[in-house]
């Protein structure tokens, strides 16, 4: 599955690497890529990684999922 996200707090490139680690340290995630132009990611992950994980990843890290 693919679920794309928008992420705000992201201001430079350790920003998306750190968004892109949090992600991936998810079990379940094969890939995230993150993008600072595009202020979000596209994750690639089992059907038994919810939105609610990736979320709260993302939090954790330091930075917000917006609708």
């Amino acid at each position: 599955m693919k679920t794309a996200l928008k992420i705000e707090g992201m201001s430079c490139e350790h920003c998306v690497q750190h968004v892109k680690e949090a992600l991936e340290g998810i079990g379940g995630v094969k890939s995230a890529k993150v993008s600072l132009k595009k202020n979000g990611a596209e994750v690639n992950h089992a059907e038994t990684v919810t939105l609610a994980m990736m979320e709260k990843a993302v939090e954790e890290a330091g930075y917000k999922v917006v609708a």
